[in-house]
């Protein structure tokens, strides 16, 4: 399969062990306790912990937790981490970005590493 960075769109590949297709889909995934004072890390934490026992690829910056995965699995750990608070009674606020790309894997490094190529080449001009 050829995967072309600038194409509109591109073949679907079939996962394997399912037989479906794999939809690759980077997320920004935001997950926080709404009333809970002006400090909400420990409702948090406990979100982010939940996204990184999945085993997807994961990497957590100030504002998200950004995830890499199949659709499924994404949506799957996206509305796990949200039921952590909810299951506790606290009202919930969950904040979803997602790229669904498929064809492409890795992005979560290699996305940035393109925008640092991009950058260099145009500072070297």
């Amino acid at each position: 399969m050829v995967v072309d960075r600038n194409a509109v769109k591109q073949e679907v590949p079939i996962d394997p062990e399912t037989g479906k297709p794999y939809l690759n889909t980077v997320a920004a995934i935001q997950v926080s306790a709404a009333g809970v004072g002006s400090e909400v890390s420990p409702y948090v934490s406990q979100a982010v912990e939940v996204i990184r026992e999945s085993g997807l690829p994961q990497e957590t910056n100030a504002l998200f937790t950004n995830v890499e995965g199949n659709l499924d699995d994404v949506l799957k750990v996206a509305g796990e981490a949200a039921k952590k608070l909810a299951e506790q009674g606290y009202r919930t606020s969950l904040v979803l970005h997602m790229d669904i790309r498929p064809g492409f894997t890795g992005q979560l490094t290699e996305k940035p590493k393109l925008v640092d190529k991009i950058l260099a080449e145009k500072h070297q001009q």
